[in-house]
């Protein structure tokens, strides 16, 4: 018998089924796991995991890495946080299937949607494809960090069909609806885990068009969600604002579709207890033998504000504006100019208000390192400046020339209405609710929720001081195990012989988000927002180390993850 490859020694298994930790060797051969007991034979390569936490490898099921998989080996920051498999495609947006006359309409809507910069997008995208398979081919012959699973996404698939009528959202014919399912249908025979789709009035291109998908009648998604019971394969993942009836629309296509779905479902300040009314359905649904979930994010939708970033909290006052997009180095001696510092601080919001990101500067904190994601009221820039005797918004100037111009302010615009994230708790304790909505690689300017994973770990298990904590061994399993059902991959998840051996090894002592910072490594010279964490003392993918302390080893495991009745 060979000697595995790898074994991981002394290490406290949490094995992502959610039952208790026990201490035990694991072995890895052949990039599954061979044998999980104590004293197992000697490994070609050994890592002491005493003190450590051993576990699956994290499986997050919302990210928008469609453009950075066709030119990164790297899909941080998810896999800098234990992920090592990713799924993209998410809220209906995506670039295939396209025709080439809409590559510029596709990056307009990916812009406005996520938040990725046009030249980024025009710069960086290789358009080495055609249809929805031609993609998956040519994330196929790319290698990563971590594997990457994808979605049909419905905005695209919308206009490939309809051309102009489908962007301007005119109700399908019966012709448009039945091509629709069927290219549908071909995305998931050749590998695609899902199908997405959007209703949000949130969701609007980079020119201020609604998302093409948005008021898409329900013969169309039913005739989609028809063909996914055919082909017996796939979920339907959808972003809604909830009007009036469309829950019992979700409930109607999990019926014709005979496949699981799952909405994003987040704590809005304009109706603080709508979350509870949708939730309620959904576990009606659920108890009717229907699968459908809330997929939630365990912490608030974090919008990051700074004078490096897309937006501050003067963006909208017409001298700030003005120097707006200058280099970062121009645009910081603008501000530490006194008169253009009385100017700012004497001008008023102009434009729609409806653009206007906050009003209120008790909802805005200066963020620390690490950075506090439940701060408490008296924590807030509203707080500081009346103990300061000062306006609130010359505090705020003054917070934003900090760290030579890089200081940050938290804004937490959902799941955060009491001040508090008692509702999380209660989302996240819910059976019928997924963790994810990390966003990885979109919103690069403006959110870096993509940590969202780690601090499930940090702030639930081990560091709230606001309320009750969570087993560890619960967090290991709805990060781990609960998405990899869901989705429909079996071979991951669990740490289990025979299973594919993605694991983390984690010093829990230590774990710890970082400060998230502006880096400028995009296509043409873009930024994104990052943000490191440590603890992670090794991440395993296919039995191969790629990060080990933070740091890559240079290993590219990844691979795209077709789907059971992928080629």
């Amino acid at each position: 018998m060979s000697s595995p490859s790898l074994v991981i020694r002394n290490g406290t298994i949490v094995d992502g089924s959610g039952g208790d930790p026990y201490e035990a060797d694991l072995a890895i051969e052949d990039g599954r796991i061979s044998a999980i007991a104590k004293n197992l034979p000697r490994g070609a390569e050994e890592i002491d995991a005493r003190g450590r936490l051993v576990t699956p490898g994290f499986v997050d099921v919302h990210t928008h890495y469609d453009a950075q998989v066709t030119w990164s080996e790297r899909l941080s920051p998810s896999s800098w946080n234990g992920a090592t498999t990713v799924v993209l495609g998410n809220c209906g947006v995506g670039f295939a299937p396209c025709h080439e006359d809409q590559h510029a309409m596709l990056i307009n809507l990916m812009e406005g949607v996520e938040d990725i910069p046009e030249v980024v997008l025009s710069e960086g995208l290789p358009w080495n494809w055609h249809s929805f398979p031609d993609f998956l081919d040519a994330i196929a012959a790319r290698s990563y960090d971590a594997d990457v699973a994808t979605q049909v996404p419905h905005a695209a698939l919308r206009v490939y069909v309809m051309g102009q009528r489908g962007a301007d959202r005119e109700p399908a014919t019966e012709q448009d609806r039945q091509r629709m399912a069927e290219l549908t249908v071909e995305g998931l025979r050749a590998g695609a885990l899902g199908f997405s789709t959007s209703r949000t009035l949130n969701h609007r291109s980079a020119d201020g068009k609604h998302i093409p998908t948005l008021r898409a009648e329900e013969a169309e998604l039913t005739a989609i969600a028809r063909a996914m019971r055919e082909a017996d394969a796939g979920w339907l993942q959808i972003v809604s604002d909830f009007q009036e009836g469309e829950v019992a629309l979700f409930r109607r296509l999990a019926r014709e579709s005979q496949r699981p779905v799952t909405i994003t479902l987040l704590q809005s300040n304009a109706r603080p207890d709508g979350w509870r009314e949708t939730m309620a359905e959904i576990d009606e649904a659920n108890r009717e033998g229907l699968r459908i979930t809330a997929q939630i994010r365990s912490r608030p939708t974090s919008v990051l504000l700074g004078l490096e970033l897309s937006q501050n909290p003067f963006t909208g006052r017409p001298s700030a504006d003005r120097v707006a997009r200058l280099p970062f180095a121009e645009r910081l001696a603008c501000w530490r100019d006194t008169a253009f510092r009385a100017r700012v601080l004497a001008e008023s919001f102009e434009g729609d208000r409806r653009n206007r990101l906050v009003d209120r500067w008790d909802r805005m904190f200066p963020i620390g390192d690490p950075p506090d994601y439940e701060p408490r009221a008296d924590q807030s820039i509203a707080a500081m400046a009346a103990r300061q005797g000062r306006p609130p918004d010359e505090v705020a100037y003054d917070l934003m020339l900090e760290h030579d111009g890089k200081q940050i302010i938290y804004l937490p615009v959902t799941n955060f209405v009491a001040g508090n994230l008692d509702v999380v708790r209660e989302m996240i304790d819910r059976p019928n609710t997924l963790l994810g909505l990390g966003d990885g690689g979109a919103h690069v300017g403006i959110m870096c929720d993509a940590t969202a994973t780690s601090y499930t770990l940090t702030h639930w298990t081990r560091d709230r001081a606001r309320g009750s904590l969570l087993p560890v061994s619960w967090a290991i399993r709805r990060l781990t195990a609960d998405n990899a059902v869901e989705i429909g991959l079996r071979d991951r998840g669990l740490l289990k012989a025979g299973l594919k051996a993605d694991v983390n090894i984690i010093d829990y002592d230590r774990l710890r988000l970082r400060r998230p910072e502006i880096v400028y490594d995009l296509p043409a010279g873009g930024k994104r927002l990052i943000q490191r964490t440590e603890g992670f003392d090794a991440t395993i993918v296919s039995g191969a180390v790629v990060y080990r302390g933070g740091e890559a080893t240079g290993a590219l495991p990844g691979r795209l993850v077709r789907g059971a009745r992928g080629a």
